[in-house]
């Protein structure tokens, strides 16, 4: 099983990026994007079901970033914008059952760089 994260880079602030997350070995019914900047703990960003029925966010993202996923590719999307440098972290995505900030994913990406420059 792998899940394979793309799409970081650098931008300037109020600027835009779309990361992306192939899965590949099985199927999940949720698939979700974390963060973790540098000195701080990984933190929740978004995850969705395999349906696209239930969705969450993080309140510091709500609004600004929408997550998606693509069935037929085995792929999740993280359609970011209005980008800020505190939204500059290393992006992994994850594979489990619940669609939860508190809910454990069993399966985890290599992780991608997004930089905000102010």
């Amino acid at each position: 099983v792998q899940l394979q994260a793309s799409g970081g880079g650098l931008v300037q602030a109020g600027g835009s990026l779309r990361l992306s997350c192939a899965a590949s070995g099985r199927t999940f019914n949720a698939m979700g994007w974390f963060r973790q900047a540098p000195g701080d703990e990984r933190q929740f960003v978004a995850a969705i079901n395999r349906s696209g029925s239930t969705i969450a966010y993080a309140d510091s993202v709500e609004g600004r970033f929408t997550i998606a996923r693509d069935n037929a590719k085995n792929t999740v999307y993280l359609q970011m914008n209005s980008l800020q440098p505190e939204d500059t972290a290393v992006y992994y995505c994850a594979g489990g059952l619940v669609v939860s900030p508190r809910a454990t994913y069993d399966y985890w990406g290599q992780g991608t760089l997004v930089t905000v420059s102010s």
